[in-house]
């Protein structure tokens, strides 16, 4: 159990509200401390002090701290969303986790379309850039396809561009050796 306030002159946030006098035996007062009379109120609404009470005298005191968290959580999401409570928002995560799944993999397959049959691109100073199947295993594939001037940011993004596919077919790139990258410097600016 968590550290409590002293309780000797006030009262826990549920006797308050409740108005009744505050005894060291209330159930409450662990867990509703009476600088938080909000999180009681809509515990309170949603689900009754006397559920709330029968709740926390079945669950083991060492779990009672979650229960309570999880009561609070699941009251205000149910004030915000009186018909689904926190079950709209779970399903909003995961419809927009889907999306996001789906976005991903029209990108990875864009990817490895492009990646298969570029044709020749120019860079700033008109010269021609090689395509992925003429650089060599260790140059930098995203570096020719997106010049940056800043390695360290290329170095933080090399994580992100080695992740596989679901279907375990990898579409990521060939991490460069800096060596590759020095002497194979499109868009890199040594002056920055």
């Amino acid at each position: 159990m968590r550290n409590h306030e002293p309780r000797a002159s006030s009262s826990c946030a549920a006797c308050k509200l409740l108005k009744r006098r505050c005894t060291p035996s209330c159930i409450f007062a662990p867990y509703f401390r009476s600088d938080e009379p909000k999180k009681f109120a809509k515990v309170h609404k949603v689900f009754g002090a006397s559920n709330v009470s029968k709740i926390l005298n079945e669950v083991p005191e060492e779990q009672r701290d979650e229960t309570v968290n999880s009561l609070a959580y699941e009251a205000e999401a149910r004030l915000r969303d009186p018909v689904y409570g926190c079950i709209g928002a779970i399903a909003l995560l995961q419809r927009r986790m889907v999306e996001l799944q789906v976005d991903l993999a029209i990108a990875r397959a864009r990817l490895a379309r492009y990646s298969a049959s570029s044709p020749p691109m120019l860079n700033d100073h008109g010269s021609m850039i090689p395509t992925l199947a003429e650089l060599p295993a260790c140059e930098s594939a995203f570096q020719v396809m997106f010049p940056i001037k800043n390695l360290d940011l290329f170095e933080l993004l090399l994580p992100w561009m080695n992740k596989t596919t679901e279907s375990n077919q990898e579409y990521h790139l060939p991490v460069p050796c800096l060596s590759c990258c020095r002497r194979f410097s499109v868009g890199l600016d040594s002056t920055d």
